[in-house]
């Protein structure tokens, strides 16, 4: 209760102006110092849009008064502002105490790992949206480093090692010489997200390459080059595989550091590492596509990849090796064929895969390019009971379509639901829509093959 005259403490700063001093205090200012020297002025601030004036501006402010060039000219802190969204939990409400619905980083990162954390708020780092982070999310690009773990296990129990002297221009198999192109064309995509600060593009790019087109079609169709007995073969497989995986530690890295470190220092048997990846080179792959190759794997891929999802649409079981013919009059696609019939066989379980003259009774037919792929599944499966079963489903997805509509035109739903909210049922509308457009084709496969 008494009166009391209060002096500010003349050697502390307001928490704003404090913090402004940041990028050159934290390196040794006001001393000359080496750090100071070689690191200021910066590059990029990565920063929330919530306090641009309260930090940004005073940082540029205090960089402009206090730090000079060699001619007594100001100079900024930084070239770039790079301002992130928010994280928000899985409802896209921010996260606070009283609420309960705080993510703690720390405990993602003891159960998933800080790489797959990292990889997930990148992917999800789309400019102008605000991440909306669950546990399911953080899993499943730990699934994915799972998946990078695997693929280098994969090579090293098949002798992909490391070559510092291999070529990608002079390879001979059109397998190899495909996946390097994509190797490049996953590099271009890469480096181009980073250079633009769209970081999930980025991310995106490296994903699709080491999941979809590295783990799922290059190892699985490499696999009889490995086993066979071409010598020459199996060693540019197995150098190209090696040198693909390097590839792909390098682009990834600075997204997950830590398990690539691990995976490029294990897999130097052989030749040691000239450096650390952090300290490596940034890919360049420029000039390594190759027309001819991506045309004919991306054939191979396209057939197995339509006789799969047939299979998948007529419910056939996943074990059942059924029959598979293709009508074309194009040498070519005779041609490629014979080329990868084992391949096709193999992948999309195939009893036969060959060409006909004309298309055999019963047959659910698919259309790709100058080809028709015909499934004789009359002994397989009962035509007119699925395609009954599947128009079940589309009255199913029209009566869910109508619902979403019924909202969606409420003006008072519109007005009073949470945006988010009425985000998640526009899009609930569209993977609804999309779904029955697929069933849809397949109950027009099923009718024309009755």
């Amino acid at each position: 209760g008494k009166t009391v005259e209060l002096v500010r403490d003349e050697d502390v700063l307001d928490t704003w102006f404090s913090s402004a001093l940041w990028p050159f205090s934290t390196l040794g200012w006001p001393e000359s110092t080496e750090e100071l020297s070689r690191y200021y002025p910066t590059s990029v601030l990565v920063t929330g849009f919530d306090i641009i004036f309260f930090w940004v501006a005073r940082m540029m402010m205090m960089g402009l008064h206090f730090m000079k060039t060699d001619e007594g000219k100001p100079e900024i802190p930084f070239h770039t502002v790079y301002i992130h969204a928010l994280v928000r939990d899985a409802k896209g409400q921010k996260m606070s105490k009283s609420k309960g619905n705080i993510i703690d980083p720390l405990e993602l990162i003891d159960e998933y790992g800080a790489d797959s954390l990292r990889f997930t708020l990148a992917a999800m780092a789309a400019q102008g949206r605000d991440i909306k982070l669950s546990t399911s999310r953080v899993e499943g690009y730990r699934n994915f480093t799972t998946k990078l773990w695997n693929a280098a296990r994969f090579c090293e129990m098949n002798e992909c090692i490391p070559r510092s002297d291999f070529q990608p221009t002079t390879l001979e198999q059109t397998l190899n010489k495909w996946i390097v192109g994509e190797v490049a064309r996953a590099a271009d995509g890469v480096t181009a997200g980073i250079e633009a600060h769209r970081y999930n593009e980025s991310a995106a790019a490296i994903y699709h390459f080491v999941w979809h087109v590295f783990c799922d079609w290059y190892l699985e169709l490499i696999k009889p080059l490995l086993e066979g007995d071409d010598q020459a073969a199996k060693k540019e497989t197995r150098d190209t595989a090696a040198w693909v995986l390097d590839q792909a530690l390098h682009l990834l890295h600075p997204f997950m550091p830590f398990v690539t470190e691990e995976l490029w220092g294990a897999r130097s048997s052989g030749e040691s590492r000239s450096s650390l990846l952090i300290l490596s080179p940034w890919p360049d792959l420029s000039g390594l596509e190759n027309t001819e190759a991506d045309t004919e794997i991306q054939w191979v891929i396209s057939a197995i990849s339509e006789i799969r999802s047939v299979r998948s649409e007529m419910n056939v079981p996943a074990g059942a090796k059924i029959e598979a013919f293709v009508v074309s009059r194009d040498p070519e696609i005779e041609r490629l064929i014979g080329a990868w019939q084992p391949e096709v066989s193999r992948l999309a379980r195939l009893q036969t895969f060959d060409t006909v003259a004309a298309v055999p009774e019963g047959s659910v037919q698919v259309v790709m390019g100058d080809a028709t792929f015909c499934l004789p599944l009359g002994d397989v499966i009962d035509l007119a009971a699925e395609a009954a079963r599947l128009e079940k489903d589309i009255s199913k997805i029209d009566g869910d379509i109508a619902k979403i509509d019924a909202k969606l035109s409420n003006e008072k739903f519109l007005a009073n639901a949470n945006p988010a909210v009425v985000e998640e049922q526009r899009e609930r509308r569209s993977d609804a829509e999309a779904r029955r457009d697929k069933v849809s084709a397949a109950v027009a496969r099923l009718r024309g093959a009755a």
